[in-house]
């Protein structure tokens, strides 16, 4: 993470996030692949190794996922009062698209919240 960031315009992370583009200039590609972050970006040669999103993505998709599949799943069960395999039809498939929707999303916004920010790992100044 250079300090050379006054070359390019700001860059909205979250939309850069969600899109998977580069934290610095918006436009490259930030993974290479579905979740694989790429090396460095493809416009401005950012180099991505600084990006370490670590459980983080997993973590806020199991909340969140996890809030919605279960308030929803509560709400049928006592509204409607379905059978069982209804439960298990709508909320597994429902449940697996939404992950992997989400882990791409926050994960990307991680990464570019970190670049903006200049998040790095702790070091001990001796």
């Amino acid at each position: 993470m250079s300090d050379d960031e006054a070359l390019f315009p700001p860059v909205d992370p979250i939309r850069a996030g969600i899109l998977g583009r580069c934290p610095r200039c918006g436009q490259g590609r930030l993974f290479d692949g579905y979740i694989n972050t790429a090396k460095r970006c493809s416009n401005c040669g950012l180099d991505y190794s600084f990006a370490d999103s670590g459980d983080g993505p997993a973590a806020f998709v199991i909340l969140i996922i996890g809030f919605i599949v279960v308030g929803l799943a509560l709400w049928m069960e006592v509204t409607l009062n379905p059978p069982l395999w209804v439960h298990f039809l709508l909320w597994i498939p429902l449940t697996i698209i939404l992950s992997l929707v989400l882990l791409r999303w926050i994960k990307g916004i991680l990464i570019t919240l970190q670049y903006r920010n200049k998040a790095a790992e702790g070091r001990l100044d001796r």
